[in-house]
């Protein structure tokens, strides 16, 4: 299972803190966790795709929080998974911020920032189409992609995303698909929207500011501090909850040759894919009644979770 330094843990500043720090040090220890993320992400353990969207989950219940919404997690879990497929807007506006992490959490990172994507998660954060904005937002992270180091690409994405009309949630989801891009990542790992101190102010901004501006700082050196300690922080919760999800795929991996159901196998792959499954999905081989009998087996030997706690309308997971 993935570990973290203690002395890692320790310089890694606070958002109370980062102020007193030189912009060269926060970068190294940012450099060290993302590191240790990457360790991670190139194992392609089995449950990374839950991994990827349990923390997409979290984001967007920030998200959600910070645009004064009311919905926690359960109920974002519940508005996806419990509309109909492709009725769009019947998830409501949080679960639309849910749906555009979750975006980055399962689509190629190699597509993350195409004009098709980027014109879909603006309007998932509710901003309204523009087809020259889009255009010149994915030529400008293009260029950023191409051009720049890893400190100049964090403090960019922010600073592209301000300097087009859009919060700084925004900024956050881009500069998590850049840093995927950047490192030959498969798929993004959902990091900066979990960031409280950079989820606030999710809509447009009121006045231009500067790109170090884009975290609320005073100096650009602050903006870019900011930044790198929320992404190492990040980076550090991302690594815990994948060393608590592996426990639990272990679990369930051990118990799944007990399973004598006939698609048993093919709901334990989901298992491990998804955040989270309905006890009424639809899965290849496997009858409604057998499937909620086949979770309530899980359950019973410690391998799944009953996440909802309703006794109708279920839902499942690691």
């Amino acid at each position: 299972m993935a570990t973290v330094p203690a002395w890692l843990r320790r310089t890694i500043p606070d958002a109370q803190t980062v102020a007193g720090k030189d912009v060269e040090d926060i970068a190294l220890v940012a450099g060290a966790a993302i590191g240790a993320l990457d360790a991670v992400v190139r194992r392609q353990a089995r449950w990374a795709g839950a991994w990827r969207q349990r923390l997409a989950l979290s984001a967007a219940a920030l998200t959600a929080k910070q645009a004064g919404r009311v919905e926690d997690e359960g109920a974002l879990r519940d508005a996806v998974l419990l509309t109909r497929p492709g009725d769009f807007l019947s998830v409501g506006p949080a679960g639309l911020l849910f749906l555009a992490w979750r975006r980055l959490a399962t689509r190629p990172a190699e597509e993350l920032l195409t004009k098709k994507t980027l014109a879909a998660v603006l309007e998932e954060f509710g901003y309204a189409y523009d087809e020259e904005v889009v255009s010149g937002l994915a030529d400008e992270l293009r260029q950023l992609s191409a051009n720049s180091r890893t400190v100049e690409t964090l403090v960019g994405a922010f600073a592209a995303a301000q300097r087009y009309g859009f919060g700084r949630v925004l900024g956050a989801w881009l500069a998590d698909a850049l840093l995927a891009q950047r490192l030959g990542w498969t798929h993004a790992i959902p990091l900066l929207g979990g960031e409280a101190a950079l989820a606030a102010g999710t809509g447009r901004p009121r006045r231009p500011v500067t790109a170090a501006l884009a975290a609320g700082a005073e100096t650009e050196a602050d903006g870019a501090k900011s930044l790198l300690a929320a992404q190492a922080r990040a980076a550090l919760r991302a690594i815990d909850l994948s060393t608590e999800l592996e426990r639990r795929a272990d679990r369930l991996l051990a118990v799944a040759p007990k399973l004598r159901a006939k698609a048993a196998d093919a709901v334990v792959d989901k298992l491990l894919s998804d955040d989270a499954i309905v006890a009424s999905e639809k899965i290849a081989g496997m009858s409604d009644r057998g499937l909620r009998r086949l979770f309530d087996r899980l359950v019973e030997l410690g391998a799944v979770r009953e996440l909802s706690g309703r006794p109708t309308f279920r839902i499942y997971g690691l």
